[in-house]
């Protein structure tokens, strides 16, 4: 078990190393992005990592304050679902009333590795690869269909 502060030095470390690594990464419209807070240009939209002893995630979290808006957006996204599986490589798991957080109903769309621990050094490597993969992908449908989610949170 770590401590307070050791677990707080691996997760600087990681991310940094991480971050490292996605900088030699261009999206596919050309530009540099800030992979770690990936710009999805829709407010209350968002892209996060998670890493721990269970695994590591990809999600892509619809969490607008509006809950005819959450659900203008899942109905979008479900209607490109198999676009999307096909760009991912793998199935996602679809939760449209995934959790509350800050006291808004989150819809998430995640992509999972659960055979990975985040505290195996040996897995580091294969998190950051998991991590870099699905980013990437991500990044190319989604540079592809936001307009459209640009267009319906407004």
């Amino acid at each position: 078990m770590l401590s307070k502060e050791e677990l707080k030095e691996k997760n600087s470390a990681f991310w940094n190393d991480f971050r490292s690594e996605m900088n030699k990464v261009s999206s596919v419209a050309g530009r540099q992005v800030n992979w770690i807070n990936y710009p999805t240009d829709v407010k209350d939209i968002y892209v996060r990592m998670e890493v721990d002893a269970k695994g590591a995630r990809l999600c892509f979290d619809i969490q607008p304050k509006s809950d005819d808006i959450r659900s203008i957006l899942w109905e979008q996204m479900t209607e490109l679902k198999a676009v999307m599986t096909t760009e991912m490589g793998i199935e996602a798991n679809w939760n449209e009333e995934s959790h509350f957080w800050n006291e808004r109903l989150i819809s998430r769309i995640k992509w999972e590795n659960n055979d990975l621990n985040y505290f195996n050094e040996e897995d580091v490597p294969k998190i950051i690869d998991f991590l870099k993969d699905k980013l990437i992908r991500f990044d190319k449908f989604y540079q592809e269909y936001k307009d459209i989610l640009v267009n319906l949170a407004n």
